[in-house]
C-alpha cells in the first residue's frame, strides 16, 4: 500500500512541477517523495520508475491525441524503426529512469550509518 501511495505522490508532484517549470524538475519531485517516504532502495526506485514512466506515457498519449498524430509521426520518423508505439515506449522509459534514479537518490539520503568511536 505504501508503494502505491508513493507512486501516486510522485506522479502528482512531478506533473505539477512539469506544468510550471522545465521537464527536468520532475526529478526534484521524485527525489523529494523518495526522501520523505524513506523506503528501501528497490521499492523507491520502482515507485519513481513507474510513477514518472506512466506520467510521461499519459502525457505523450495526450499530446498525440490533441495533435491528431501529426507531431508524433514526424518525431517517430527520426528514429530508425519509424513506429509510434516504440516512440511512446522510449519516452516512458527515459522519463521513468530519471524518476527512478531521483527517487532512489532521495531514499538513500535517509540511510543513517551509526556513529562509532
Amino acid at each position: 500500500m505504501k508503494f502505491v501511495i508513493q507512486t501516486l505522490f510522485i506522479m502528482i508532484l512531478s506533473a505539477a512541477l512539469q506544468a510550471l517549470l522545465p521537464w527536468w524538475t520532475m526529478a526534484i519531485g521524485a527525489f523529494a517523495v523518495g526522501f520523505l517516504f524513506a523506503s528501501n532502495g528497490w521499492r523507491s526506485f520502482f515507485a519513481g520508475l513507474l510513477g514518472v514512466g506512466l506520467l510521461w506515457l499519459g502525457m505523450s498519449l495526450f499530446i498525440d491525441i490533441s495533435t491528431q498524430t501529426a507531431l508524433t509521426e514526424r518525431v517517430a520518423r527520426l528514429f530508425p524503426t519509424k513506429t509510434t508505439p516504440l516512440l511512446f515506449l522510449v519516452t516512458s522509459l527515459v522519463g521513468g529512469l530519471v524518476g527512478g534514479l531521483a527517487s532512489l537518490t532521495g531514499s538513500i539520503l535517509t540511510y543513517r550509518k551509526p556513529y562509532r568511536w
